[in-house]
């Protein structure tokens, strides 16, 4: 289990509110589509990041993690496994609190690294699943 259940109430709870979205675009077909307006109606700020940059569900879009000129808590991954882990290491230089892979998203190298400089780290689950089931 790449996140245990208090890993997961911890960022879904205590991390903070602004989630960056990576691969979050306009695309209605996409899960981070649905997640995104999952996490939105729970109370968090999305923020789209996709090198297209596209305002999706009311919020401004940035091409990086970098692109962002304000703090972000919480980077929700949703590239392939193998484009993941220097998102990871994107989110540590940035600032975040905790790196949240997709459901399919894996990279054990990347989970070590991230947790070794301190953040929170939950891979292979799926945010929009998790939150509803929080007591």
């Amino acid at each position: 289990m790449y996140g245990d259940q208090e890993t997961v109430r911890k960022i879904l709870t205590g991390t903070g509110d602004t989630w960056a979205v990576v691969g979050l675009s306009s695309n209605r077909s996409r899960a981070a589509y649905g997640v995104a307006r999952v996490l939105q109606q729970f109370g968090k700020r999305i923020v789209p990041v996709h090198p297209k940059a596209e305002t999706v569900h009311g919020e401004r879009g940035y091409a990086s993690l970098a692109d962002i000129p304000f703090p972000v808590d919480v980077v929700d991954v949703f590239v392939n496994s193998e484009l993941a882990g220097p998102v990871a290491d994107e989110a540590v230089t940035i600032g975040a609190k905790a790196v949240w892979f997709q459901l399919g998203v894996v990279d054990e190298e990347a989970h070590a690294r991230t947790r070794g400089e301190g953040l929170e780290m939950v891979m292979d689950r799926c945010p929009a699943i998790e939150i509803p089931r929080l007591p």
